[in-house]
């Protein structure tokens, strides 16, 4: 009874806390420009399943907190992260009827994009990237998002987060 008082915020709380555990969990060399893009997945998620409690207040804390955790220029992932955020409450009702293989596609433009974007900011700063797999996060995330909405759906039913 008192779960249902509340809503279980507390959930949506510890998704994001996870994903920006993921987001610093050290990986090889060769693997860290194929990392994921665990906050903007999560986010993405959030947003589609409850965008009336998850928004761009919420996008722009996760980013000013990623922001702060990767070391990179303030505001770069808070600006991105309430755009995306906004971006995908305005078109919830279109992406919640797709098929989970239509919304990876959708997600994975969605990261490109983002992407862009900071590649964006580092060169106005004077940053070049690496190597061509700068754009691999957009893979990976699109590959994942299908295991990332099963498990946050199921998580979301199980404590009844509404």
């Amino acid at each position: 009874m008192l779960q249902d008082t509340h809503h279980a915020g507390w959930v949506i709380a510890l998704t994001f806390i996870i994903a920006l555990m993921l987001t610093a969990m050290p990986l090889p060399d060769w693997a860290v420009n194929w990392r994921p893009a665990w906050v903007a997945l999560v986010l993405i998620y959030w947003c589609l399943a409850l965008p009336e409690r998850v928004g761009i207040g919420v996008g722009w804390l996760l980013g000013l907190l990623l922001d702060v955790q990767t070391g990179a220029l303030l505001g770069q992932h808070a600006c991105m992260l309430s755009v995306l955020a906004y971006v995908i409450i305005v078109s919830h009702r279109r992406i919640r009827v797709f098929p989970l293989v239509k919304q990876a596609v959708l997600i994975g433009v969605y990261i490109v994009l983002l992407q862009f974007f900071t590649l964006w900011v580092r060169g106005m700063v004077g940053i070049a990237p690496d190597h061509w797999t700068f754009w691999m996060p957009a893979i990976t995330s699109m590959g994942l998002w299908p295991w990332v909405f099963i498990l946050l759906r199921d998580t979301r039913r199980r404590f009844r987060v509404f």
